[in-house]
């Protein structure tokens, strides 16, 4: 469908470009045009016969790129407040791992919607899941018409470096709206022989893999003991990354961790409200910032967060690091925006959708300024760090196609139906 945003402010997160009045023509998946609404620009852009389908006056609220969730755990829904108030090792294995055990491809299936629609509310655009049966997640990815790059999440316990071979192969080539990167869950669940061979696929693939890292004091002291090297210097030495990726959390880095994450490009993806929910720490983001470390954000799983909520994941990666520094002035808002936009979208792989410019996926959200929380526009960017909310989200375009607005889900979905199978889930699993 050809849609034309109107009478809009537009935030494109193209460097140095601030907030603007303007236009933005989608053709099909793609912007076929945004800047100012003069017309031979307009025309100068725009394909020969091009009509609009639809008209959207935008009543000079904000468009923007969608927020990405750079880790998550969706098929995790079911199990949110099923694990609430207890240490992480407790949670794990007298909580999470007997429920997951208990989860099938289908469950997981139905528990990805739920996190989707729960995406959408928040203008989230495209998520990094890391979870079981992949194939299930691509399927419920694909059938909600949601952006997903799924990550593999290979252990001692499940899966092999085989089948994250099978399946950066098949789901690469499965849908346009899915993509596969390896990955494994972390290094304390994985012998030394499963994670050279995951590197010596990521060599043959000349792929880049992810993987939880530093989430906590004890799995780095972990670490330290049985190969003598913190995670990152240690996956490093084994050619993990001579390929790049990145590290879930990315908490507890020593000196040399940083070095590796710079040397090599790595990606660090916080994660503060379940670092914080689950008391693991306040990760050094000053020191990646300064270091020119890209930095992307995830709300990681709603079993530990428990909120898939892209707005108080930006407030919380500002708000802890001046807390962590004890300096008010460091980790801007504006550094955090892009973070949560075309930080992640980078660390995703997703380089057709970080930003709002001609001939990238129209990916896009429209933010709310007629609510008081928006008012007045002194610095609107920043404000949707420190004051915006999910309720500010009014409509939520992935792919050119509108799938939330006005507090409504597209009418694609059968909401009803995604809620009670997702409540049979827990029936089973409790």
């Amino acid at each position: 469908m050809n849609v034309l945003f109107k009478n809009a402010r537009i935030l494109t997160m193209n460097p140095g470009e601030d907030v603007y009045e303007g236009c933005l023509y989608v053709d099909n998946d793609r912007i076929a045009y945004v800047g100012t609404d003069d017309p031979v620009a307009v025309r100068e852009k725009l394909p020969a016969g091009y009509k609009p389908d639809r008209t959207v006056d935008c009543g000079g609220n904000l468009l923007m790129p969608g927020f990405k969730n750079a880790h998550a755990h969706s098929g995790m829904s079911v199990l949110r407040s099923q694990a609430d108030d207890m240490p992480l090792s407790d949670w794990f294995n007298k909580q999470i791992f007997p429920r997951e055990a208990r989860l099938n491809a289908d469950m997981i299936y139905d528990a990805t919607q739920l996190s989707v629609l729960e995406y959408l509310t928040s203008g989230i655009t495209a998520c990094f899941d890391m979870y079981l049966t992949p194939e299930s997640i691509a399927r419920a990815y694909r059938d909600m018409g949601f952006r997903g790059v799924l990550c593999g999440n290979v252990n001692d316990f499940s899966s092999s470096v085989e089948t994250i071979g099978e399946m950066y192969d098949k789901l690469n080539d499965y849908d346009p709206l899915v993509s596969y990167e390896m990955g494994f869950h972390a290094e304390y669940t994985c012998s030394d022989e499963l994670m050279r061979s995951l590197a010596d696929l990521a060599h043959e693939k000349k792929a880049p893999v992810y993987v939880h890292l530093a989430e906590t004091a004890s799995e780095v002291a972990g670490c330290v003991e049985r190969h003598g090297k913190t995670p990152a210097v240690y996956l490093d030495s084994i050619g993990m990354f001579d390929y790049g990726g990145g590290g879930y959390h990315c908490v507890h880095m020593s000196e040399e961790d940083v070095d590796v994450f710079a040397d090599k490009n790595l990606h660090v993806i916080t994660n503060p409200g379940s670092n914080v929910k689950l008391a693991s720490g306040i990760a050094p983001i000053k020191t990646y910032v300064d270091r020119g470390i890209n930095v992307a954000i995830g709300t990681d799983g709603p079993a530990s967060n428990n909120c898939l909520d892209m707005f108080r994941e930006m407030f919380l990666t500002t708000g802890l690091a001046k807390l962590r520094e004890e300096d008010a002035a460091v980790v801007d808002a504006l550094d955090v925006l892009h973070m949560a936009t075309v930080g992640s979208a980078l660390a995703m792989r997703l380089f057709d959708a970080d930003v709002l410019a001609d001939g990238k996926l129209a990916d896009i959200v429209m933010i709310d300024l007629d609510q008081p929380n928006m008012r007045p526009f002194n610095n609107i960017p920043k404000n949707i760090v420190y004051s915006g909310s999910k309720s500010n989200v009014k409509m939520t375009m992935i792919s050119g196609e509108i799938l939330y607005q006005n507090g409504r889900f597209s009418d694609r979905y059968d909401v009803e139906r995604i809620y009670a199978n997702a409540q049979n889930v827990i029936d089973v699993i409790r």
